[in-house]
This record gives structure tokens, C-alpha cells and sequence, in this order.
């Protein structure tokens, strides 16, 4: 079907948006003694955004996150304005619907302000639903043509940074002790 035809529900099929970002992993904790915490690790092309929060419950605390690793794409954080949980089938292996629509940061001005989005995930898991929901919608956001290249300033700022604290740390000697990384700690964070 061409991106103009449409269907028999009388409703235009649109052509999905190129993703922009992609969520490369997250994690989260959550329990009934205990804050819900979040980490999520967002790329788009050669650039990585990553960060952790809090919040409550396990999908607002991934969100938050992700409202975090993006907060110099999106100049501030996306207005949640729905979220829905849709069960398709009855048992334990059923797939859940997530449906989540967002507006702009209220910090973005001129066009960037306007608009909503909509993104939609379909899992067994509703959390993990419900970040790829929430990242298909952002996704839309950026695809908006007064967005164009908010991905590439961000990670280009972001990388400067880091090459000028980088430049500013250099040892002529390799320490084998420093060289040891914990791969796990920023989810401990």
C-alpha cells in the first residue's frame, strides 16, 4: 500500500518515520520497600546518550530516565498526555498494547512547541512495551522537520565535551589499575 492510499477504515495509511533513536538497553528495579529505578542507554547513529532516575513505579522511572539521556536533544523533557494498556489475548503469554501520546517540552519555542505524538508497542512485557512506546513517539517528535539534526547537535555538543575533558586528562603512562571498568556501575548509580 503507497503512503497515500487508503484503507477500508477510511483513514490515510502513513509511511512509518526512518527511527531516529534506538534504545540499546535499560534495565530497572523496582520492589515494595523500594524507590523504582531506571537506566536506559538511547543511540542514534555514532552518538549514545545514557542516564538513571528515579520515580515511581518502574515505567515512570525509565521514563524519567530517558527524559534524562535526552534532555539536550529535546531541551527539556516531553509532556506525557496519555498512556493505555491494551490486553490483546487472555493468559500469561498474552501480548499487551501500550499507546502513549506526548507533546513538547514546554522550554521548546516557535514550531517546536506544537504538536503531538503517538507511539505505539506491542509485548508480553509492558514495560518494555511501554519504552518502545514511549521512544516511537519521541521518534515521531524528531521527525518533524523543525526538529531535523536535534540529534546530531546534541550528540556533537556532547562530544566535544568529552574530548576537551578528555584532552585535559591525558597521562603519558599507562596505569593497569585505572584501566579496570566496571561495566555494571552507572546502573548502581
Amino acid at each position: 500500500m503507497s503512503p497515500t492510499s487508503q484503507p477500508a477504515t477510511g483513514r490515510p495509511q502513513v509511511a512509518d518515520p526512518v527511527a531516529t533513536l534506538h534504545l540499546s538497553r535499560w534495565t530497572v528495579t523496582s520492589g515494595s520497600n523500594a524507590q523504582s529505578r531506571g537506566a536506559v542507554v538511547i543511540s542514534s547513529g555514532d552518538h549514545e546518550w545514557d542516564a538513571t532516575a528515579e520515580g515511581n513505579g518502574p515505567v515512570d522511572a525509565l521514563y524519567r530516565a530517558v527524559d534524562r539521556a535526552l534532555s539536550g536533544v529535546l531541551t527539556g523533557h516531553p509532556r506525557l498526555v496519555a498512556y493505555d494498556i491494551h490486553a490483546v489475548a487472555e493468559g500469561p503469554d498474552s501480548e499487551g498494547v501500550v499507546t502513549v501520546k506526548i507533546s513538547p517540552p514546554s522550554a521548546a519555542a516557535g514550531r517546536r512547541g506544537t504538536g503531538r505524538y503517538s507511539g505505539q508497542a506491542r509485548s508480553t512485557n509492558i514495560i518494555a512495551a511501554s519504552i518502545e512506546a514511549y521512544l516511537e513517539a519521541i521518534n515521531g517528535l524528531l521527525a518533524e522537520e523543525h526538529w531535523a539534526g536535534a540529534t546530531e547537535q546534541a550528540g556533537n555538543r556532547r562530544r566535544a565535551k568529552a574530548a576537551a575533558a578528555a584532552r585535559s586528562q591525558q597521562r603519558a603512562e599507562f596505569d593497569k589499575d585505572e584501566a579496570h571498568h566496571d561495566t555494571t556501575a552507572w546502573f548502581e548509580r
